[in-house]
């Protein structure tokens, strides 16, 4: 655990010092953030702030992972394999959101990214691969339910419950990141959590994956604290979720991500709520009517006038909690 806290640390500090010349590179190229109409209208101060500030996230933990695991790799052990398919899943979900942002601000499409569709489907082929790696490639095929011993082996079940998870919580990311810090604060305390969990499970490896992943998210709030400097753009949010769903897979306690990862859950049914409501009322009625002033669920807030600081800030402690919570079941 004092190696893995260790690498959080020069995690942090390369991250922290590359940061400052990604943000002035990504001004010079004008890769800065077009903000929806509408959303909040106290958004609009935030347009232009450079975006695909995932990079910052992503390339530390890469390089720090690759030099750390090079003869497990160029050996194919079972440890090093396990470290491939998270990194993987980093660079690859890191790749499509890195598309989108830059189809958003600087291609046909700008304003709104790739089209929902090709990006769904993306996610999904991107998921099926994953699980084929974790299932056939690593041996995962069970789950772990808090008081009962031995971990459940639910076969080939398991390829599809695991797709969904990935597809699901690096949605669910990109969902939370609305508001300065939010989304990179609940990330790092999930990956804690399970880093934690790791540990006490033993994969030592893994361990010190999620501790250098939250020392580069640690990292990049020192930018994206409010008023945020960058933001992480789907480049970050979709790798994050993605990589923590699979996190969560390898250590056989996914039951335990809607806890653990309560915020991004939050986030997502506030969503799914308000939509079906809104198309049963239209239907019923003849004039949609809403639950919520704004989803997701941090804008009806900060409609309600809750200031971003306050909102994150608050979702913080609760995420805090139900890791806490999440850890404790994942004892029993």
């Amino acid at each position: 655990m004092a190696y893995s806290l260790a690498l959080g640390t020069v995690s942090f500090i390369l991250a922290v010092i590359w940061g400052g010349p990604l943000i002035r590179f990504l001004k010079s190229r004008g890769i800065g953030k077009l903000i929806r109409v509408n959303g909040p209208s106290s958004h609009v101060t935030k347009m232009g702030t450079p975006t695909m500030g995932g990079i910052m996230i992503i390339l530390p933990v890469c390089i720090i992972t690759a030099i750390l695991n090079i003869f497990n790799m160029l050996g194919m052990t079972l440890l090093g394999r396990s470290i491939l398919v998270p990194l993987g899943v980093m660079l690859s979900y890191g790749f499509l959101g890195a598309l989108d942002d830059w189809e958003g601000i600087k291609g046909r499409r700008k304003g709104e990214g790739l089209r929902a569709r090709v990006k769904f489907l993306a996610q999904v082929l991107l998921a099926f691969v994953t699980t084929l790696a974790l299932h056939y490639g690593l041996g995962l095929r069970s789950v772990a339910l808090p008081t009962v011993p031995q971990k459940i082996d639910i076969g080939l079940w398991y390829i599809p419950i695991a797709m969904f998870i990935i597809v699901g919580t690096s949605n669910a990311v990109n969902l939370t990141d609305g508001l300065d810090g939010l989304a990179g604060s609940v990330a790092a305390i999930a990956f804690t959590a399970y880093g934690i969990i790791a540990y006490l499970q033993g994969q030592i490896y893994l361990v010190r994956f999620c501790f250098t992943v939250v020392g580069s998210l640690l990292a990049f709030l020192w930018y994206n604290a409010y008023p945020a400097e960058l933001f992480m753009g789907d480049t970050g949010s979709l790798s994050i979720g993605a990589t923590l769903g699979v996190v969560a897979l390898m250590t056989g306690q996914w039951l335990l991500l809607p806890v653990i990862g309560f915020i991004f859950v939050a986030e997502v049914l506030s969503v799914i709520i308000q939509v079906a409501y809104f198309k049963y009322t239209k239907a019923r009625y003849g004039k949609g009517r809403r639950i919520f002033k704004m989803t997701p669920l941090h804008h009806h807030f900060e409609l309600l006038g809750w200031s971003e600081t306050h909102i994150t800030q608050r979702f913080w402690l609760v995420a805090t909690l139900m890791a806490m919570l999440g850890i404790a079941l994942a004892l029993i």
